[in-house]
């Protein structure tokens, strides 16, 4: 099983709005992929305050590698994760992504 961590630092006054519909849409892909065990999203509930910024962020479990390359070639999570990088503090750089082999 492969568990894909994202953690994000969204843009300042970013609209909840928005963020919940990014998760939601990532959410439904499950539907369309194979092998993707599920999603869990949200905001940090941490008392430790050392996200740096990161406040949010989304775990996916896939089957394998195979489900999981089967969804970052998916044209829907392709286009969700450009609105993700437009929407995160200095694009890219406010993405985290961490694969953990379980």
């Amino acid at each position: 099983m492969i568990r894909h961590i994202v953690l994000i630092k969204f843009k300042s006054g970013i609209d909840q709005n928005v963020i919940d519909s990014l998760f939601d849409a990532l959410a439904d892909l499950g539907r369309e992929i194979a092998g993707m065990r599920g999603f869990d999203g949200g905001v940090s509930v941490s008392p430790e305050n050392l996200e740096k910024g990161f406040r949010h962020g989304f775990c996916i479990d896939f089957d394998d590698e195979a489900a999981r390359d089967a969804y970052l070639e998916h044209p829907t999570h392709q286009a969700l994760g450009a609105e993700l990088v437009k929407a995160a503090e200095g694009e890219i750089s406010g993405l985290m992504v961490f694969d953990l082999a379980m």
